[in-house]
């Protein structure tokens, strides 16, 4: 049966990013999967997690940088990232513009799913050319 989701519930974050979720624990209830607006500033940083959901990231507006244990991604407007569940990732906007983004995560996200490290990485806050876009 058909479900019509009116209006986002904005979930309150640190940092100057805005989080909309229209779809999720907070929303909806779901718990399958989450989907979620997201407009983070730029030079903006998460503190690196090892979450356990699958997140495709697609960006619709600026860059955002994805850095895993082995590669750093620039992802930018039109294009979209997945990361997997158990990686340790970090994202951040590398360019004064920040980003605008869609994330669904599957399990649906939940803060002690995204098992976040305390201290943002210092590495997200470097803006030098990423090696893959």
């Amino acid at each position: 049966m058909a479900e019509l989701i009116e209006k986002a519930t904005r979930i309150p974050v640190p940092g100057g990013k805005m989080i909309d979720e229209y779809v999720g624990r907070v929303n909806s209830g779901e718990t399958a999967l989450s989907i979620a607006h997201m407009v983070a500033p730029g030079f903006w940083t998460e503190p690196t997690q090892t979450p356990q959901f699958d997140e495709y990231t697609l960006v619709l507006r600026g860059c955002v940088r994805v850095e895993t244990a082995t590669d750093t991604y620039d992802v930018t407007a039109g294009s979209a990232i997945v990361t997997r569940a158990g990686e340790r990732i970090s994202y951040s906007t590398p360019l004064a513009d920040g980003a605008e983004y869609v994330a669904v995560c599957r399990p649906a996200f939940a803060p002690d799913l995204a098992q976040r490290d305390d201290e943002p990485p210092s590495r997200a806050r470097r803006l030098s050319p990423s090696p893959r876009s």
